[in-house]
């Protein structure tokens, strides 16, 4: 029955991660810059209503549980006979809060709600071209740090597999 519950952490764990560090590139290579070849008040209204969209009970419970769902299942490992395939399972869900959760914490959603009070004061069109300037470019590298993260929790996590696979 271990076995079984930590198969089902770690598919809920690594589609989780996939989809979140899918979402972060998406918008790293698609979304940021087609709002960029945008006008600065039509990107900053696009962007405002994409933040405010993206805070759903699908997105959220994805971006929280995937960790919690790596931990799971490296918990659940740590009780077999394979416990050495816990570890990766372990570091994905810590470079997963760090470089994913913590980012969006301390930077995207500090900066998305600097965009939001911004757009409420109705600034000029040339304002909002610097306001928009400002933003696009350090958010967008945030971002592709929230996607390489995921991607290095998902590689992790694929990695514990592997060694559960081998029976090490």
């Amino acid at each position: 029955m271990t076995y079984l519950l930590a198969a089902v952490a770690a598919a809920v764990s690594m589609l989780m991660t996939a989809g979140m560090a899918g979402t972060f590139f998406g918008f790293s290579v698609g979304v940021m810059p087609g709002l960029n070849a945008a006008s600065a008040p039509s990107a900053i209204d696009a962007m405002n209503a994409v933040n405010a969209k993206i805070q759903n009970p699908v997105f959220l419970a994805a971006f929280v549980l995937a960790p919690v769902a790596a931990a799971g299942a490296g918990a659940l490992l740590l009780a077999t006979p394979r416990s050495g395939a816990a570890w990766p399972f372990f570091a994905a869900a810590a470079v997963y809060a760090v470089g994913v959760i913590l980012i969006t914490a301390a930077v995207n959603v500090p900066m998305n709600d600097a965009l939001a009070a911004a757009a409420a004061h109705g600034d000029p069109i040339e304002a909002a071209a610097r306001i928009w300037s400002d933003y696009s470019g350090r958010w967008t590298t945030w971002n592709t740090w929230r996607a390489v993260a995921g991607g290095v929790s998902l590689l992790l996590m694929g990695y514990g597999v592997h060694r559960w696979g081998r029976g090490s």
